[in-house]
């Protein structure tokens, strides 16, 4: 592994750091502070941002905290990657028709920004990645 990896953080470990109800928050809090002790290079797919925030939103019905994680982002010192075309076209290798509805674009943008960076792994609870081949960030603590 790197000296200081390189993770790519999906939505749902946003959404799991930002919610202190979310079931998975204590276990993504120190997933999060083992990756500052590494001083990892975290990088955040905006289109993670932007479906973790409109879940925050919608589903969880917290304007406050949606608010204050969009805030968050727009700090000049937070690395989010930005999207394109390329990046879309290059994310339809891991979507699909028959795609289960739970593996969404936005999971498969991840997966080509993880590619694109050489990531050592993906901060998500999401097993889609360890389908695609791809680690995920609380594996390379063990």
């Amino acid at each position: 592994m790197n000296k200081n990896p390189v993770i790519i953080v999906d939505a749902d470990a946003i959404v799991a750091q930002a919610s202190l109800e979310d079931n998975l928050h204590d276990r993504a809090v120190k997933i999060a502070e083992k990756l500052v002790q590494l001083n990892a290079k975290v990088l955040y797919p905006v289109t993670a941002i932007i479906e973790a925030t409109t879940h925050i939103q919608r589903v969880l019905n917290n304007g406050v905290i949606a608010y204050g994680t969009a805030i968050a982002f727009a700090d000049a010192n937070v690395n989010v990657v930005e999207v394109n075309h390329e990046t879309i076209k290059h994310a339809i290798q891991f979507f699909g028709a028959t795609t289960s509805k739970k593996n969404t674009l936005y999971d498969c943008i991840v997966a080509v920004v993880a590619k694109e960076n050489k990531a050592d792994a993906i901060f998500s609870f999401d097993r889609f990645y360890k389908k695609q081949g791809f680690k995920l960030a609380s594996e390379i603590f063990s």
